[in-house]
């Protein structure tokens, strides 16, 4: 998992940093590990490998700066 430059933890185990639609990415940060961009389809594996037993529907385990559980679009041959 690659450093974040915002080096200071949110208190989260997990902080999905804001939205951003020219990316097919959001950052996400894991407690006591970094944070990396993530898609949709990594988001849950990668969250899980770190937090096995976390409830994803917790806010207080899985907080979103913006857009709960909405990614940014992507379509398949984009770059």
């Amino acid at each position: 998992m690659r450093n974040t430059t915002h080096p200071v933890e949110s208190g989260y185990p997990v902080f999905v940093e804001p939205f951003d639609a020219d990316n097919r990415y959001r950052r996400v940060r894991l407690r006591g590990l970094g944070s990396e961009p993530l898609e949709r389809e990594e988001f849950e594996p990668t969250v899980r490998k770190a937090f096995p037993d976390i409830d994803f529907d917790d806010p207080q385990q899985v907080h979103w700066a913006d857009r709960p559980g909405q990614w940014p679009a992507w379509h398949p041959g984009e770059a």
